[in-house]
Parts: C-alpha cells; sequence; structure tokens
C-alpha cells in the first residue's frame, strides 16, 4: 500500500508552489470551451494536470485538524455563554482555508475514507455518496468532550468567465459538557478566469446556538446581505440575540490577516483570529501505523495518482487515475447485477426536507486513527 501524504493548505507562500501546472489559464479556457454556461460540473473529470494531488475528504478534514492554534479547546473552555459564541465564530472562521487556482481536488470515490488523529481530536470522513458528491465528517475529542459532525455537497456550475461552488449541508459543533450545539454553514467558492483570474470565498454564513439564542450572521467576500462592499478577503458581520435581534457585536477584518469583534455596548475592539497563527506554518500529517491504515483512506486510494503528479509525470497520472476510475466503474456494474445498493459504513444517511443530505455517525466516538498531526 502507498501512502502518499502532502502539505497542508496554508498561508505560507511555499505551501502551493508545487502543484502549480505549467499555462494554467490557457489550458483551462481550452478545458472548457465545448461547457455550456450554467452547466452542472458535479461529473465534470478534469484531467490530472489540474488535480493537486488531495482528496476534497482530506481537504475538509485538514480544516479541522490541521490548525496552529487550539481554536476547539478555547470554544470549550470560556465560561460566558457569549465567550464561547465568540469561540466558536473565531472557530468557524479557521476552517476558511487559503484555495490554489487553477487546480482542484480529486473528487473522493464512494467509500473512501479519510482518518487522522490531532491529539486528543480524533477525527473521521467518508463519501457517503458519488452522484451527487457528499461528504461526511465526524470527530470527536474525549478530553475536551466535544463532537464535531459535518453533511456537505459541493454543487460547482460554469458560467463561461467564471465557475461557483456552492456549498450544501451543514456544520454541527457540540460542547458535550455546555449542552450547547452550534450550526453553520460555509462560504461558497468563486473561481474567476477572466479578466482577472483568481479564486476566493464568498457569500454568507450563519451560526446559530438554539442553547444560548445566539446568533451571527457573516459576509465574506464583496456585496452581500448587508448591503457592504469589500475586499475578496474580507468578512463583515454582527452578533445577536435570537428572540430580540439586538446586535451585540459588530464583526470585521479578513480570514487571511486578522478578524475582530467590537463591542456595541462600550464600544471596546478585541481581536479574535489572527490567520498568521492560525493557518500558517502548518505540519503535514504522518503515519503512525501503516498496517491500520484501510485500503479506502484517501491518502491511500489516490497515492499512485498523487505520487505522479508531484514528480510532473503527466503520463504516469493519467494511468493512475484511469485505473482508480475503470475500477470504480467494474464495482458499480457488479453492484448493479446483484441489484445491490452501496451503504456506507460509518454514518446513516437521510435526506431532509429542504432536500439536503443528513449524516449521522453510527459510532459515538472516533477511534484513534493510523495518520496523526505530529506535535
Amino acid at each position: 500500500m502507498k501512502v502518499v501524504l502532502t502539505k497542508p493548505l496554508s498561508l505560507d507562500a511555499e505551501s502551493d508552489a508545487y502543484y502549480k501546472a505549467p499555462n494554467l489559464l490557457n489550458r483551462i479556457l481550452s478545458l472548457f470551451k465545448t461547457v455550456r454556461p450554467g452547466s452542472d460540473l458535479t461529473s465534470f473529470q478534469l484531467p490530472p494536470l489540474f488535480n493537486f494531488p488531495k482528496s476534497h475528504l482530506q481537504c475538509y478534514g485538514e480544516s479541522v485538524y490541521c490548525i496552529g492554534s487550539d481554536l476547539l479547546s478555547q470554544c470549550n473552555r470560556a465560561e460566558s455563554s457569549l465567550d464561547r459564541f465568540i469561540s466558536v465564530v473565531a472557530w468557524s472562521i479557521s476552517t476558511t482555508r487559503p484555495v490554489v487556482f487553477g487546480v482542484a481536488p480529486y473528487n473522493p470515490i464512494l467509500g473512501e475514507t479519510h482518518h487522522v488523529s490531532s491529539g486528543s481530536l480524533n477525527v473521521l470522513l467518508e463519501q457517503v455518496s458519488h452522484h451527487p458528491p457528499v461528504s461526511a465528517l465526524h470527530a470527536t475529542d474525549e478530553k475536551e468532550n466535544l463532537e464535531i459532525i459535518w453533511c456537505q455537497s459541493a454543487v460547482p456550475k460554469f458560467y463561461g468567465a467564471s465557475a461557483e461552488a456552492v456549498v450544501r449541508g451543514k456544520r454541527q459543533l457540540k460542547l458535550l459538557s455546555r449542552a450547547e450545539t452550534y450550526e453553520m454553514n460555509s462560504p461558497k467558492l468563486s473561481i474567476r478566469f477572466l479578466p482577472v483570474p483568481g479564486a476566493d470565498w464568498v457569500g454568507n454564513v450563519k451560526i446559530k446556538c438554539p442553547e444560548n439564542g445566539l446568533e451571527a450572521d457573516l459576509c465574506y467576500g464583496a456585496t452581500c446581505f448587508l448591503g457592504l462592499r469589500g475586499n475578496l478577503k474580507s468578512i463583515k458581520g454582527k452578533i445577536y440575540e435570537t428572540s430580540t435581534k439586538k446586535t451585540l457585536y459588530e464583526v470585521n477584518g479578513q480570514w487571511d490577516r486578522t478578524v475582530k469583534v467590537k463591542d456595541i455596548s462600550n464600544g471596546k475592539v478585541t481581536a479574535i483570529y489572527n490567520a498568521k497563527e492560525v493557518i500558517s506554518g502548518l505540519k503535514t500529517v504522518a503515519v503512525k501505523d501503516l498496517e491500520g491504515v484501510w485500503a479506502s483512506e484517501s491518502t491511500a486510494v489516490w497515492g499512485e495518482l498523487s505520487e505522479a503528479i508531484l514528480s510532473k509525470d503527466w503520463d504516469k497520472a493519467r494511468e493512475a487515475k484511469k485505473i482508480v476510475e475503470e475500477k470504480q466503474r467494474k464495482l458499480l456494474r457488479e453492484r448493479e447485477s446483484r441489484e445491490e445498493t452501496w451503504v456506507p459504513k460509518h454514518f446513516t444517511v437521510n435526506f431532509t426536507k429542504d432536500g439536503d443530505w443528513d449524516c449521522s455517525p453510527i459510532q459515538r466516538l472516533v477511534p484513534p486513527a493510523p495518520l496523526v498531526v505530529p506535535f
């Protein structure tokens, strides 16, 4: 089994240097010549030249287990409900990570998993659907008495000079000792090809906790619900009481720099998030127990392809990707011939009334993983 581990996406300038392929913009524009504006790109197959050596599952997982400051513990340890809510807002912002323009992660195969431990936090992800692509995440920390459950599906669409990926689904952070559940969504990814190429997180994020009666509305990027305009990395918003809609704090900053809150009652401004401390200098995951790595593990499923991309051996990369895809098509034909329905191993999956997916972990606790974040 070949397990290939790559640097986490971070603010560090060198972190994405080895993902770059030559003449990307020209290649992207030629790639989309046959794609009509408004098309759903969910089933669009990218050549390996446009992939960077990670699966979407790894990217989702990294935003939870790769972090330079222990924001999760702060969420749980804050004494007042308002301080805990502000800490959760900061943690939610920390899950926003830099995007490498022109390349995309692999689309996870059905049943693909990613299992990593960072200290006492154990994180497990599973691809619970392939068409449409739906990823589930479960993380538990017995020491801090907290649990994270995500179920999300990225729906990419092409608009000619740009593309957009709306991340549907919900994210939950449960502070079990406080009996509080925080629900939040994700911003969407906007990719511009012309006139100036780039990729940024944009849109509205809501964070709410029914138990303490608090909510936050955040706006990523340019103009959104607040009618305010900022730069592409900006975050603007407010924290308020659910029942009265009374604003308690204003939120302002940039997710790649610092974010501050202003107390409306006295005008005091406090920094709650520093990107340099949180998402720079991140450590690459290491193998602790190779025998414990499942065959479905992302870093093993795509090991040959990742190795080829890192060495820029594009012929080998095309062959490696073809082998993975053909194996999946064969397994699908076998299931169809037996009239079998594939069932996730680690989550139960249902549709919600709104047409979204709802994923519930089967196990109460995530076990320690064979892949670990070094201290």
